[in-house]
């Protein structure tokens, strides 16, 4: 189940644009916070290691993914709850939580 809701989530990327921008200019986010997000955005396009390659395109994509997901999970959690409040992410994150 905690697989599926992580799968939505990453399909739900389009929306969190704007949440993402306001993480990264916002004064409420620590430096540090925002240098972990970015390292492990730009690690991840870096070094995009696969454990299922992706030439097995109905699976392939699956570690893609799932590390997508994990990057903007910790996002969503290390953000301050204002700005979670603000881009209606506060009700899904505390979902996830239960």
């Amino acid at each position: 189940m905690r697989f599926w809701r992580r799968i939505s989530f990453v399909f739900q990327v389009r929306k969190s644009i704007p949440f993402i921008k306001d993480f990264f200019i916002s004064k409420e986010v620590a430096t540090k916070s925002k240098l972990i997000s970015s390292l492990l955005i730009i690690g991840y396009l870096v070094f995009p290691f696969d454990v299922i390659p992706d030439f097995l395109v109905a699976i392939g994509i699956v570690d893609d993914l799932a590390f997508l997901s994990f990057i903007l999970q910790h996002i969503v959690k290390i953000a301050p709850h204002s700005l979670k409040e603000k881009h209606g992410l506060l009700a899904e994150h505390s979902k996830k939580v239960k």
